[in-house]
């Protein structure tokens, strides 16, 4: 400063009026938004996992192939197949191949590259004997084989031979013992039978929540650093209060979380009608990873102690995501972990097209959850502080 300006600086007297609190909190969020940005391996671990789940989002099938394709031997044979199973003419659910060779077929099922030119690879091959409608007539045994591969369900290959037998019933004229139609299935919940959910639509939840608790390391191990060395206790010294650096502390990790978790959901194309339900879960999630990042930061000593915390709460609030990839109702022990509601409405708007008034319980619950993590993280934090 010039001797002009110093006579001008103490000819005015020194500022009376204190910094404003909104001020103190800006000045402490810019300070460790610049220290995150210097952070390399931070710098260098965010872009690199919204780029991989990215990826790996748009190389999954995006639809479920809900077709079954069988293979007959012999030819003659398929026209009865279908009518033993109810399949209609022309229906997409089941597609049946004819062989003239049963080898070629027993070879097809195995061996994707046996496969003739033209022709789709069946799962399922089955061996009908020839004179199988005379046998069944007559009253006779007759000996039929399926050839499954290895990877094919088990209640998949039970259909099959359960199938075989009705081919075998229908031809002899002998009546199942049942009677039923369709109006006899009732299904329970909405019915996915041709509009089953592709396997990337399930992992959207698992990849965000992995981003958003990436982010929460993240703050924890800013907050971490910070404690070590001290320089959480240097910024009491000043203006700043321990309610201000809480307060950045809390801002910093949700914009960090929000904004990686919000990229990835745009680049995934989850915004939908219900894009409002999704962007509110997000922000209650990206709040819960900044409680869990003030908590982990204060309890890790170095950055080692840290990322085991954290590790743990992120295989723990991973569980519901996971869980998001089988169908069916969630344990009770799993819908009572702070991740679930978040699971369940941001599956529930982005998948299902749900809005407020369906998802209504599960955001009130996940907002319960952030309240409670929240505060742990700044009463951890806080205690942290006063210590140091």
């Amino acid at each position: 400063m010039s001797t002009r300006r110093t006579r001008e600086f103490f000819a005015r007297g020194a500022p009376t009026h204190a910094p404003s609190r909104a001020g103190i909190v800006a000045a402490i969020v810019r300070k460790d938004l610049t220290t995150f940005g210097r952070d390399r391996l931070w710098m260098i671990l965010t872009p690199l996992a919204l780029f991989m789940f990215i990826g790996i989002y748009w190389l999954m099938p995006p639809r479920v192939d809900e077709t079954l394709v069988v293979g007959v031997h012999p030819p003659a044979m398929a026209a009865a197949l279908k009518i033993a199973m109810g399949v209609a003419e022309g229906d997409p659910a089941l597609t049946v191949v004819a062989f003239e060779d049963v080898e070629a077929m027993a070879a097809a099922v195995a061996d994707a590259d046996a496969v003739p030119e033209g022709v789709e690879r069946p799962l399922v091959g089955i061996s009908l004997p020839l004179d199988l409608l005379l046998r069944a007539r007559l009253g006779q045994r007759a000996t039929a084989t399926v050839y499954v591969g290895t990877n094919l369900p088990e209640e998949v290959r039970s259909a099959m031979a359960t199938a075989v037998r009705e081919v075998a019933a229908t031809a002899a004229g002998a009546p199942l013992p049942v009677d039923w139609t369709a109006d006899d299935v009732i299904v329970l919940g909405t019915d996915r039978a041709g509009d089953q959910i592709a396997a990337r639509e399930r992992m959207r939840p698992l990849m965000a929540f992995v981003v958003l608790l990436t982010e929460s390391l993240a703050l924890a191990s800013l907050v971490s650093v910070e404690v070590t060395q001290r320089t959480a206790s240097a910024l009491l010294a000043s203006p700043a209060r321990t309610v201000d650096v809480l307060l950045a502390k809390g801002l910093v990790g949700t914009l960090l979380a929000f904004s990686q978790g919000l990229i990835l959901l745009l680049a995934t194309r989850a915004f939908g009608p219900t894009w409002p339900v999704l962007l509110v879960a997000v922000l209650l999630g990206a709040m819960m990873m900044a409680g869990i990042g003030m908590l982990t930061g204060a309890a890790g000593h170095d950055f080692i102690g840290t990322l085991f915390y954290g590790m743990g709460f992120l295989l723990v609030l991973m569980v519901p995501a996971i869980g998001e990839l089988f169908p069916g109702s969630a344990a009770a022990w799993v819908q009572v972990i702070p991740s679930y509601g978040l699971v369940e409405a941001m599956v529930g708007s982005s998948v299902y097209g749900l809005g407020f008034a369906d998802l209504a319980m599960p955001l009130l619950a996940a907002a319960g959850w952030v309240v409670v993590v929240f505060m742990l993280g700044w009463w951890a934090l806080g205690r942290k502080l006063v210590q140091t």
